[in-house]
C-alpha cells in the first residue's frame, strides 16, 4: 500500500485529498460492505461520497450493464435516438413535479449545475445569482462561483456575480435561540435587503441545497425555501434547487429535498446517487426553459446507452423496494441514537439530518479528524466536512437493514465514547 501511495503522489494532483493516516483501497463490495487491499471489511456509512446509493454488486444493475454491453453498443451520442436516456427522462419528469418537464443528462452535478446557470441567466438577461453561505455546487469555474466555502474556492473571478444568503447558518451568535418561524422571518428579511441593496437590476436565480454536503450537512429549517420563493416570484426570479446529494429518497421525507419545504422550483439538478456509480447527472427544469437555448447544445458522454442502463435500473430498484420508506426507517433509529449518545458525550456539539443524511458536529477539527482514524479501525467508513472541518457527515447506502443501522451506530457511538474519554 505505501507503494500504491507513493504512486499516487508522484502523478495525482495534490490538491486532490485522501482519507485517514494509512489511506486505503477498496478493492471488492457486496451489499453495504466493502473490503480493502488488506482483507478488512467495512460497513460503508458514506457510499462514495453517496454515490453507491443502493450498495455494492446489485444483480438489478450489474444484469442491466451487462445486457447493454452485450448489445456491442457502449456510445452512439445525441444525434441518434437513445431508448434508455428517453424512458429515464420519462421517469425523472414525472418524478419531479415541474410542470411539462424535460430533462437533460450530463456526466456529474458540476455539470448539471453548470447546464442550470446557463439557462437561468440566459433566460433572465443577467449575470447576477443568489446563493446560500457555507454552499458548495461543484469544482468547475461557474460552479465555484456560487460555491460559498473558502476551503474549495480556488479564485473570486466568476463568469456568475453572486451574493450569498443566510439560511443555512443558525451556528451564528445572531440567530442563536431563534426559533424555526423567527429565524426563517429574519431570512427573508435579509434577502429582501439584499435585493434592495445588494444587486442591480434583475438577478437570474436562486440556487441551494435543501441540504449542504460539503457544509456538513447544515440545512434551511422546513419552510424557508418556501418563503423564499414567495419574494423570488415576486421579481420573476428562478429557483434552481441542487439535489445532487438530496435527491432519489435519501431524506426518507420526501423525494427530493426540496418537497421538505413545499416548494416545487424550476429547476433541479442531479447527479451521484441516480447511476449507483456509474457516471450520470442532469437537470429537470420546465421545458420553456430547457427549449429556450438558441444554440445547438450536447453533452457527449451525457446519457449514454451504459449509463442509463444502470440509471434506470438503479431508479426502478429505489422505487420498487420504497427505499426512501427505508431511509426514513433506518435513519430515525440512528439519528435518534446519536442524539441520546450526544447528551453524555461533551465533544459533541451537535446531531442533525434527515433520513440517511445525518452528521455529527464535533468541537474541534482535531476531534474529527481523530474519529475518522478510531471509526475506519472499528470497520465503520465515514465522511468528513463543514465549514470549519468539524463535521463527520454520513450517508450510507439506501438499502441499509435496521441490523446494519444499529451496528452502524454501536459503532460510531463506541468511537466517538473512546475519543471523549481521552480528551476528559
Amino acid at each position: 500500500m505505501s507503494d500504491l501511495l507513493a504512486r499516487h503522489r508522484a502523478v495525482i494532483p495534490n490538491w486532490v485529498a485522501l482519507y485517514y493516516n494509512e489511506p486505503i483501497e477498496i478493492v471488492s463490495g457486496k451489499g453495504n460492505r466493502v473490503v480493502d487491499a488488506s482483507g478488512k471489511s467495512y460497513l460503508d456509512f458514506f457510499a462514495g461520497i453517496l454515490t453507491n446509493m443502493i450498495g455494492y454488486d446489485v444483480p438489478e444493475v450489474r444484469e442491466a450493464v451487462e445486457r447493454q454491453l452485450a448489445t456491442g453498443v457502449v456510445h452512439t451520442s445525441t444525434v441518434y435516438l437513445l431508448r434508455g436516456q428517453i424512458e429515464l427522462a420519462e421517469k425523472i419528469a414525472r418524478l419531479s413535479g415541474i410542470p411539462d418537464a424535460k430533462v437533460f443528462f450530463t456526466n456529474s452535478g458540476t455539470e448539471a449545475n453548470e447546464t442550470a446557470l446557463l439557462l437561468a441567466t440566459y433566460a433572465r438577461k443577467s449575470d447576477q445569482v443568489l446563493a446560500m453561505r457555507q454552499s458548495y455546487h461543484g469544482r468547475s469555474f461557474g460552479a465555484i462561483g456560487v460555491t460559498s466555502n473558502r476551503a474549495w474556492k480556488n479564485n473570486s473571478y466568476s463568469p456568475v456575480n453572486a451574493t450569498f444568503l443566510h439560511g443555512a447558518d443558525r451556528h451564528l451568535p445572531q440567530f442563536a435561540g431563534l426559533s424555526d418561524a423567527d429565524y426563517i422571518k429574519v431570512c427573508v428579511e435579509d434577502l429582501r435587503h439584499v435585493l434592495a441593496t445588494g444587486v442591480s437590476n434583475d438577478v437570474a436565480a436562486l440556487i441551494a441545497e435543501p441540504i449542504q454536503g460539503v457544509g456538513g450537512f447544515t440545512m434551511a429549517p422546513d419552510g424557508l425555501f418556501a418563503a423564499y420563493k414567495e419574494v423570488l416570484d415576486e421579481e420573476g426570479i428562478l429557483f434552481i434547487s441542487d439535489e445532487v446529494q438530496t435527491g432519489w429518497g435519501r431524506t426518507g421525507s420526501a423525494f427530493f429535498g426540496i418537497q421538505n419545504h413545499g416548494v416545487t422550483p424550476d429547476m433541479m439538478t442531479f447527479a451521484k446517487g441516480l447511476g449507483n456509480g456509474f457516471a450520470v447527472g442532469g437537470i429537470v427544469a420546465r421545458g420553456d426553459l430547457l427549449d429556450n437555448l438558441h444554440a445547438v447544445g450536447l453533452a457527449t458522454f451525457g446519457g449514454n446507452p451504459i449509463s442509463m442502463a444502470a440509471a434506470n435500473a438503479t431508479l426502478d430498484y429505489v422505487l420498487d423496494h420504497d427505499l426512501q420508506a427505508n431511509a426514513a426507517r433506518t435513519g430515525t433509529l440512528i439519528i435518534d441514537g446519536l442524539r441520546e449518545a450526544a447528551k453524555r458525550l461533551p465533544i459533541v456539539t451537535s446531531v442533525r439530518g434527515k433520513g440517511l443524511m445525518f452528521a455529527v458536529e464535533l468541537a474541534g477539527s482535531e476531534l474529527a479528524a481523530r474519529f475518522m482514524e478510531e471509526s475506519k479501525k472499528l470497520g465503520l467508513l465515514a465522511g468528513k466536512g463543514g465549514l470549519y472541518g468539524t463535521a463527520i457527515r454520513m450517508a450510507p447506502p439506501l438499502t441499509l437493514t435496521m441490523d446494519e443501522a444499529a451496528e452502524g451506530l454501536g459503532i460510531i457511538v463506541n468511537a466517538l465514547e473512546t475519543i471523549n474519554d481521552e480528551v476528559r
